[in-house]
């Protein structure tokens, strides 16, 4: 990517107002000394495509790197919402948002209030499994986390019969039901993670390999309290579920918030949690269940739940309850022509906070996840005010709060947005950028789903590169991210992420480098800025963005999300309103 100078810059804005310069940038040509024998000759105003090219290099490897860093510093104590972290984030992207130019999105201020409930349970609470051989104690961290998402001081499940469920799916559409011919009705379900496709890989059997939503643990657990269950119960299984058990025990353990729930969560599930692998294998055998041949009859169409005979879990749960109010921030840039429409890019600013009961370092900074794609808003935002006039289109730049505590900041945006969702053209999301270098394709989780994906071809295209589905589409990344809250409500949204085929090592050097950061990083303490990330695939990716959002917010088209897209429904509902 060619990087003009500051002078230049300036130089090509000017020009497009209508002042003449050399082609150096010196003074205007009026101001010059004259010339005795030719007239001056004036330069030409830059191209279109000149001004793109400059208001792209104002997104600089410096700016980006000050940005990471700081956000993933120490000092920001891991970015929790309701700390002193969340302050001082909320208080830089406001300073930058400033800064830029950008105008305050929610009525003259930058912030959306989001009120949200903390539930921790304090107690280490045991798992008790009971049997007519004895009862066995699950420790709370190395057998199981547990927790729950009512909000009330505490919570106890006693004596509930466990039933294994398969998957835990009621999918009419696909004419499955795990819960067919079963109450399980004050019952504790224990349920497989991820779906039937990912473990047959048989692409006619739910999306193949792909994850649909059935396989996400929200689904399950918001399916399981739909069926009336007492407790629901996961088994980890490191493949399926994408992380390994340090990740459950990192995530589903402190205050965990949701929206504030009128009925206080009381048509939740009481208790819902995880139980590693090996526990679940003893679990089984004890109600002489082996656990290999469940999964393999769980898989199979008609799959009928089944009764872990003489077994019950009891636990009790003591709860921390707390009420803070996050913030979204917004900044937006007003449309020249149709201001009410708008297309929208977003990063979530949060992450997991600091942990005082670990030994050593205590501080989940987050620096990939997702400072990294805080920082790549601000640029791109940099990137849209050094136009010379603002898009047809209004652009918003939203850095959304408690992404980790399951979308939160953007169900909220979702739910009271600052544009109405009709008029929302479609958005991308940024969560977690390049760190090792340039690729020649991009990954798009979702890719093939909506029109979107053709903005974002052409746009990679300006730099041949090409556009590559997710090669780990089992780990549902599409569903784990604050896009999603939106798509669900109709709107088309992109989730593009690095590429994997790197211009110098390859495709294998790519899978490596993601594979260390899961396996390593992934929402550990371990997630820290490294001035040896080489941040130039990020850049490049930040220059793909800003023109595909810039040709869609140019534009007069509506994209729509394919036909057989779960979402594609309640769009054409918008869009028909609209006509």
């Amino acid at each position: 990517m060619s990087h003009h100078s500051p002078v230049l810059r300036l130089a090509l804005m000017s020009a497009l107002s209508g002042l003449l310069l050399t082609a150096c940038g010196e003074e205007p040509a009026s101001e010059a000394p004259k010339q005795e024998t030719t007239a001056p000759v004036p330069t030409a105003p830059p191209s279109g495509d000149d001004l793109i090219q400059a208001a792209i290099d104002t997104m600089t490897e410096a700016n980006y790197r000050r940005h990471v860093e700081t956000l993933s510093s120490d000092a920001f104590g891991g970015r929790a919402p309701g700390t002193k972290g969340e302050e001082l984030t909320v208080a830089y992207l406001i300073d930058h948002f400033e800064e830029i130019g950008l105008e305050p999105a929610n009525n003259g201020v930058y912030t959306q209030d989001v009120p949200l409930v903390g539930v921790e349970v304090v107690n280490d609470p045991e798992l008790v499994i009971s049997g007519s051989d004895g009862d066995v104690v699950l420790g709370y961290g190395p057998d199981q986390v547990i927790g729950t998402r009512r909000q009330v001081d505490s919570v106890a499940l006693e004596d509930s019969e466990l039933v294994f469920v398969g998957y835990g799916i009621h999918a009419p559409e696909r004419d499955w039901n795990d819960y067919a011919d079963i109450d399980v009705t004050g019952k504790t379900v224990v349920i497989l993670v991820n779906d039937p496709g990912y473990a047959t890989q048989d692409p006619a059997l739910f999306n193949g390999n792909a994850m649909t939503y059935y396989g996400r643990w929200t689904y399950k657990y918001d399916e399981a309290a739909r069926q009336g269950a007492a407790g629901a119960i996961i088994i980890h299984d490191t493949l399926p579920a994408a992380y390994g058990w340090a990740t459950v025990e990192n995530s589903w353990t402190g205050p965990q918030f949701n929206m504030e729930l009128g009925d206080q969560g009381a048509a939740l599930s009481a208790l819902e949690g995880w139980i590693t692998k090996d526990q679940a294998r003893a679990l089984m055998a004890r109600a002489g269940q082996d656990l290999d041949a469940l999964y393999e009859a769980a898989v199979q169409p008609g799959f009928r739940a089944v009764p872990l005979e003489g077994l019950t879990a009891s636990a009790s749960m003591e709860l921390d309850i707390q009420r803070i109010v996050s913030q979204n921030v917004a900044g937006v840039i007003r449309g020249s022509e149709a201001p009410e429409e708008v297309f929208i890019y977003m990063a979530h600013w949060d992450h997991l906070g600091t942990d005082e009961s670990l030994e050593g370092d205590q501080i989940y900074n987050g620096a990939l996840d997702n400072a990294s794609g805080t920082a790549a808003l601000m640029e791109i935002a940099r990137a849209y005010r050094a136009l010379d006039q603002a898009p047809r289109r209004s652009v918003l730049f939203l850095a959304l709060a408690a992404e980790e505590q399951g979308l939160l900041g953007s169900r909220f945006y979702a739910s009271e947005p600052l544009f109405p969702l009709e008029d929302t053209v479609g958005g991308l999301n940024m969560d977690g950028m390049n760190n090792f270098g340039e690729t020649r394709d991009i990954t798009v989780v979702g890719l093939g789903m909506s029109d979107l994906d053709d903005y974002l071809a052409a746009a990679a295209a300006e730099q041949e590169r090409f556009l590559e589905a997710d090669r780990e589409a089992e780990k549902g990344y599409y569903f784990r991210s604050d896009h999603f809250e939106l798509a669900k409500e109709g709107v088309p949204m992109l989730y593009p992420n690095k590429g994997y085929d790197d211009r110098e090592k390859g495709v294998a050097y790519g899978m490596e480098k993601a594979n260390e950061y899961t396996e390593d990083h992934y929402h550990r303490v371990s997630d820290e800025y490294d001035l040896g990330w080489v941040v130039s695939g990020a850049l490049e990716d930040m220059e793909t963005f800003f023109r595909t959002g810039l040709e869609m917010a140019n534009s007069d088209a509506w994209p729509n999300w394919k036909e057989g897209t779960e979402f594609r429904a309640k769009r054409d509902e918008q869009l028909a309103d609209k006509d």
